[in-house]
Formats: C-alpha cells, structure tokens, sequence
C-alpha cells in the first residue's frame, strides 16, 4: 500500500477491510467451486452460456478480490 493510502487509512479500517476481504475470499470460493462442478454436469446451450456468464463473472469478482487483498498488505 503507498505511504498516501496508509495515512489515510486508520489501522482499525485497514483490519476491518482485510476482515471483509477473507470473508469475501470465503464466499467467492464457494461460488467458484460450485461453478466448476455445475461446468462437470451436462448442461443445454443455453444452461452452458448461463454456466459460462457466471463462471467468467465469479473469477473476475475473485480476481478483484485478490487485487485489494494485495493493496492493503
């Protein structure tokens, strides 16, 4: 995190932002696991493009996710 963004961060805000960011790191993996066994099961064309939407849109949640874990450390 730069010297800017820490000054403007009070320690108990940056614990509680890690806190979330976990917890939603908890959540998203459920999201994604789920996702990957739904991509295993035989699914229509328009059940795989329903898969294909929400797969894309959890690994980019997760990848933002990541992204301000990384920020904050």
């Amino acid at each position: 995190m730069s010297e800017t963004a820490q000054a403007s961060i009070a320690p108990e805000q940056a614990k509680e932002i890690r806190r979330l960011a976990h917890d939603l790191s908890n959540a998203l993996e459920v999201v994604i696991q789920t996702s990957y066994l739904l991509g295993t099961a035989t699914l229509d064309e328009n059940a795989q493009r329903w898969h294909e939407m929400l797969d894309k849109g959890a690994k980019q949640a997760a990848e933002i996710n990541h992204q301000l874990r990384e920020q904050l450390r």
